[in-house]
């Protein structure tokens, strides 16, 4: 499908804003632009040069943030002589949700921007940018060369989100931080572009996208490792330490006005008989005092709990027949009408408080489907996903039309968030990633990328004190809508 883009409109916005100095902190001139008669290593990077992609997504929310990050990047563009840069938003590319893996775009993005650019620049919607200063960060790296720029992560120990590779020393391997924003030169681009269309991708799941695109970069060491760049950054936009930054954030965890309050989310917590025991205590005893509105569904009704069962038997693994009966069951008189419903496993640990400031951002109007995205098949045209350990959050719009779709599971044990996924496909509703929801435990993500975080869940009790971990992980001093002391001591600790 030919990509949509109005590079017109960008030149327009570019003549049509007013000029606003003060809102940028620093000006054309001062980068000193050198004659583009000099060699390539000694002339400054124009900013024509360079091809923003916002990695943004299509609820009304997520294009919002993004409409004002493409403004604010051609506002700032104004002083500069060359003109307005282009700037993309990933979400308008073409009409395939596949496109938020990247590397199917590759292609494009080389016969596009192959001859008459040098860098292909990623930003998340929230990463602040400072045009200027990328640009004097760009200028240190040969545009001629192939160059893959971020700010690293790396894992502490070998971790199942990333199939436990480098298990021997996995501190070795560095992935980009997306929300520091991250690069590739051109020549880099277009000969994975070439890679990609003579070797179709072959992977299965899309789990950690960052971590996934490192690894398919560096090739089996025949490809660049991640550089690391300095002045690409996680720091809170009018923090000292983001002084020198050319990418820094607005905020750790999104509030978009008055939190969405606990009776409009409806919580149905999954589990079975062999887990009464063993797992309702832990929900008991740290996040269900926050649900107003909460049932447990089990396969053995048991009333001191109490559970629920819905005649559904249990299943080792899937647990889909399980899942649709609660989406019938939400939208039957048996429970009170909400806009939200949350369906998590007993093993998950959340915190209600900021899943409510963070609905705050979504209209539940709109067929919303919200949590960890997952991609499965994405590079053969597969689909997204949200991965249920995390938590999977629906508007009730989402699920009037997930039941009058006629969607099914094939089996009770069919895997319930992807043949959810499947369905939303089919249905050509948008699947939203949240990086504050977790499939696993906080020890299995890298410890730089939860420092600027306020994480919402987190997932499994294997070889943790879940009850610990909530306490520091999840736990709010007050109502959990002000986290900023949390996320102070989280840093500290990390």
């Amino acid at each position: 499908m030919v990509p949509r883009i109005s590079v017109p409109l960008y030149i327009m916005f570019w003549l049509l804003v007013p000029m606003t100095a003060s809102t940028i902190d620093v000006k054309a001139q001062d980068l000193k632009i050198q004659d583009a008669d000099k060699p390539p290593r000694e002339r400054q990077h124009t900013l024509t040069e360079v091809v923003f992609i916002i990695q943004c997504q299509r609820s009304s929310f997520h294009v919002q943030q993004a409409e004002r990050r493409r403004a604010d990047l051609l506002l700032q563009a104004q002083p500069f002589p060359e003109g307005p840069p282009v700037v993309l938003l990933l979400h308008e590319l073409s009409d395939n949700e596949c496109n938020w893996s990247i590397l199917p775009l590759l292609p494009y993005l080389s016969s596009s921007f192959g001859r008459n650019s040098s860098w292909i620049v990623f930003l998340e919607e929230e990463t602040n940018v400072n045009v200027a200063k990328l640009l004097q960060a760009l200028q240190k790296y040969d545009r001629k060369k192939e160059w893959f720029l971020g700010k690293p992560l790396h894992d502490e120990e070998s971790t199942i989100i990333h199939h436990y590779a480098f298990a021997e020393n996995p501190t070795e391997f560095k992935y980009p931080d997306f929300t520091a924003g991250w690069a590739m030169s051109i020549p880099l681009i277009n000969r994975l572009a070439n890679k990609v269309k003579e070797e179709p991708l072959k992977s299965d799941f899309t789990i950690d996208l960052k971590h996934e695109v490192a690894l398919y970069i560096w090739e089996d060491g025949k490809g660049p490792r991640l550089t690391a760049v300095p002045e690409l950054c996680t720091e809170l936009q009018n923090s000292p330490q983001a002084q020198n930054c050319a990418t820094t954030l607005s905020s750790h965890s999104p509030l978009c006005g008055k939190p969405v309050n606990r009776d409009d989310i409806f919580v149905a917590v999954k589990t079975c008989k062999k887990f009464h025991s063993e797992r309702v205590p832990v929900v008991k005893q740290t996040w269900e005092k926050h649900a107003t509105l909460l049932e447990y569904y089990s396969d053995h009704a048991d009333p001191s709990i109490p559970t629920i069962n819905l005649g559904i038997p249990n299943t080792d693994r899937g647990h889909c027949g399980k899942t649709f009966a609660i989406l019938e069951r939400y939208m039957s008189d048996a429970v009170p009408k909400t806009n939200w419903l949350l369906i998590v496993d007993d093993d998950t640990l959340i915190s209600l408080p900021r899943l409510g400031a963070l609905l705050s951002c979504y209209d539940p109007t709109e067929p919303v489907s919200l949590g960890e995205r997952y991609g499965y098949g994405l590079g053969q045209g597969g689909y997204s996903y949200i991965t249920g350990g995390g938590g999977m959050v629906f508007s009730r719009e989402a699920v009037v039309q997930l039941l009058a779709s006629g969607c099914k599971c094939y089996s009770d044990d069919a895997p319930d968030d992807m043949v959810l996924g499947m369905c939303l496909n089919a249905l050509r509703l948008p699947v939203t990633h949240s990086p504050l929801f977790h499939q696993a435990r906080p020890d299995d993500y890298s410890r730089d990328f939860l420092a600027h975080q306020i994480p919402i869940s987190f997932h499994k009790h294997w070889n943790i004190d879940p009850i610990a971990i909530f306490h520091k992980w999840l736990l709010d001093d007050t109502d959990g809508t002000s986290s900023d002391g949390l996320q102070k001591r989280i840093r500290e600790e990390l």
